[in-house]
């Protein structure tokens, strides 16, 4: 058996840093697929809810697969798991390159792409939340900054690619980027500190003296919690409000006469404020804990979704996007160490699982809702009112959620 030392180098950096490149590539392409709703509907005449629908199966399979990849992930590590979640993605985007009928849609992008998404999250997140304990918070945000500059990225890369080279040829792009970056960055991950012989936060601190990136309640005790299935439902809602803005948003702002390249634009901006979002609140959560930043999240989020109601111009989706932004960001850098916080990090990636396919629900409902009532009412205000009243519901949940056992524990 190795002996455990301080290194001069901590290997934690390097899954942050490797973490935060998978987000930036994979999440910054799937949060724009919104993008390709013009051009889908222009080539087949298909209605929102029909492109909606494919969006919101992705979210159903993607969370079931977060519960089996984040098992896998405690199990047998991200190395090989994270690989095929590339490989499953990439194979899911070439072949949208040759869809003519919805159910190849239903078929490429809502199952075999959604597959592979589904460990996106939960491996590098809970990877790094036995890696760090200490700044947590702040580490996961770090990664999920990735995803603030993948979605200010990607929607502009991607409008240039469709514009320039047809919506066929953007899939077989992206899925070439995604195979090989994902697969690449897959083999820069380890599981735990101990096989790099190393302690969790480099010996610092509570640390020094012991490894502790396996405490916590087991999957059994933390099931019968009540604080489990609220989180679940918490975050049901806040995927329900989020994945039908960022499926919508430019739609929307088309439907006002704003052109897609500017509207494309909004989602740029939603990924750009994020950014601010997923790092302040990640870094905040280290020292006013996770709750208070969550509700911090929320209020900006109810904030939003009112103003969303009176936007008509594009200097108004600009303000809306900053605001909303920054809540979306806060929102995914909170979700791990929230976990984390209340169970430890014994069954995380499988706790983890659960509470992204409980939101993922949500995520799958919410876009094909808007979707279908817009169909019926030609418009989205009844859709943004829903939302605002659901996310007063989260806000009143979250302020509910007490510690399971006393601050002396390691991990409440």
């Amino acid at each position: 058996m190795s002996t455990i030392k301080k290194p001069t180098f901590f290997y934690g950096y390097t899954i942050i840093i490797a973490g935060f490149f998978i987000q930036a590539v994979v999440w910054g392409i799937s949060n724009s697929f919104g993008v390709f709703f013009d051009p889908l509907i222009n080539e087949f005449g298909w209605s929102r809810a029909t492109i909606s629908g494919a969006a919101s199966l992705g979210f159903l399979v993607h969370g079931s697969s977060s519960i089996v990849l984040g098992n896998l992930n405690d199990r047998f590590g991200p190395r090989l798991i994270m690989s095929g979640c590339g490989i499953l993605l990439g194979l899911g985007f070439l072949l949208m390159a040759t869809i003519n009928s919805p159910w190849q849609l239903y078929m490429f992008y809502g199952l075999i792409a959604a597959a592979g998404l589904g460990g996106i999250d939960v491996i590098p997140l809970s990877t790094v939340s036995r890696w760090f304990k200490e700044k947590r918070g702040m580490m996961s945000g770090l990664i999920k900054v990735g995803t603030g500059v993948g979605m200010f990225v990607m929607p502009f890369f991607i409008n240039w690619l469709i514009n320039n080279y047809g919506w066929r040829t953007s899939f077989l792009v992206l899925g070439f980027i995604i195979t090989s970056s994902v697969v690449f960055l897959a083999q820069f991950l380890v599981r735990d500190p101990i096989q790099k012989a190393q302690f969790i936060d480099n010996g610092i601190g509570h640390a020094s003296k012991t490894n502790e990136s396996e405490e916590g309640l087991d999957f059994k005790k933390a099931i019968r919690t009540r604080q489990l299935w609220t989180i679940c439902i918490v975050y049901f809602i806040i995927l329900f409000c989020v994945y039908t803005v960022l499926m919508h948003i430019v739609q929307h702002a088309i439907d006002l006469d704003i052109p897609s390249t500017v509207a494309a634009g909004i989602l740029s901006t939603i990924g750009g404020v994020s950014i601010t979002g997923r790092f302040l609140m990640g870094g905040a959560s280290d020292k006013i804990g996770e709750k208070p930043a969550l509700l911090i999240c929320l209020l900006c989020l109810f904030l939003a979704l009112c103003l969303l109601q009176k936007v008509q111009t594009l200097w108004m989706f600009y303000l809306f996007a900053a605001v909303y932004g920054f809540a979306h960001g806060g929102f995914f850098s909170l979700v791990s160490p929230l976990i984390a916080k209340f169970f430890g990090t014994k069954s995380h990636g499988l706790l983890f699982g659960i509470v992204i396919f409980s939101s993922t629900i949500g995520g799958a409902i919410g876009p094909f809702m808007a979707g279908y009532i817009f169909d019926i009412t030609t418009s989205y205000k009844m859709v943004f009112l829903i939302l605002a009243i659901l996310c007063t519901i989260a806000i009143g949940l979250t302020a509910s959620l007490k510690p399971l056992i006393q601050k002396k524990s390691s991990f409440s």
